[in-house]
């Protein structure tokens, strides 16, 4: 059994070390999702489940499809026959996405820790503990990362050694996000301090004609003396 505090920290510790090993696949799929922002919004308001959680989940269960749920890919208007089973049927694509992040495991609704590790954990779970497990990165956070090699559930319970996952994990979706949107910000990572406005001398006074007659006069006068 996974330990859940263990994997958050691990999940953080590869977060500050992540770099993309296909920049060039995860910018027009990151513009893709922000486009949609206001439709994420709108289950986050709903759940409390942040934007971008949900934006990225929606892609990697469907490829941001509108016809499927982000609970397993199966079609809203439809009750689900993949795991989570018997979901449905829905009258919206946003109203099987607030039913997935607050009814389904792992309850992302529910789920408080925010941080880069813990945001990242829950999405792990959201796909299932089985690379937690057996020690390893899951493709389904860190494909197309530096964080990820090889390695694949080609179905329940079967693992291959030697597959490689080539769909876009949700920790490059969220750095390819964060590149185009800076409000995407987790809750252990602080705003940037307003820089100080430079500090300048004060603008030197301009001599009026009156100051310049009265200096004249002045010396005038003291070379009379």
């Amino acid at each position: 059994m996974t330990d859940v505090t263990a994997l958050i920290s691990r999940n953080a510790a590869r977060w500050r070390q992540a770099k993309l090993t296909r920049p060039a696949d995860f910018a027009p799929v990151a513009n893709r999702l922000l486009a949609a922002k206001a439709r994420y919004q709108a289950v986050s308001t709903k759940t409390g489940v942040p934007w971008w959680v949900i934006a990225v989940i929606h892609e990697r269960e469907c490829s941001q499809s509108w016809l499927r749920s982000i609970a397993q890919g199966d079609p809203w208007n439809e009750v689900s026959i993949h795991v989570p089973k018997g979901r449905g049927p829905f009258a919206s694509w946003e109203a099987a996405a607030i039913d997935a992040v607050t009814n389904c495991p792992p309850h992302a609704a529910r789920w408080q820790d925010r941080s880069a590790g813990g945001a990242l954990t829950l999405l792990e779970q959201y796909n299932g503990l089985g690379y937690a497990n057996r020690g390893l990165p899951s493709p389904y956070i860190w494909s197309g990362t530096d964080q990820y090699a090889k390695g694949k559930y080609v179905a329940d319970g079967v693992f291959r050694s030697d597959v490689e996952d080539r769909q876009l994990g949700c920790a490059g979706l969220l750095v390819a996000l964060r590149a185009i949107d800076s409000g995407i910000r987790f809750a252990d990572e602080t705003a940037t301090a307003p820089q100080e406005a430079p500090k300048t001398e004060p603008a030197l006074k301009r001599p009026t004609l009156a100051d310049v007659i009265g200096t004249l006069m002045r010396v005038i006068f003291k070379s009379r003396n």
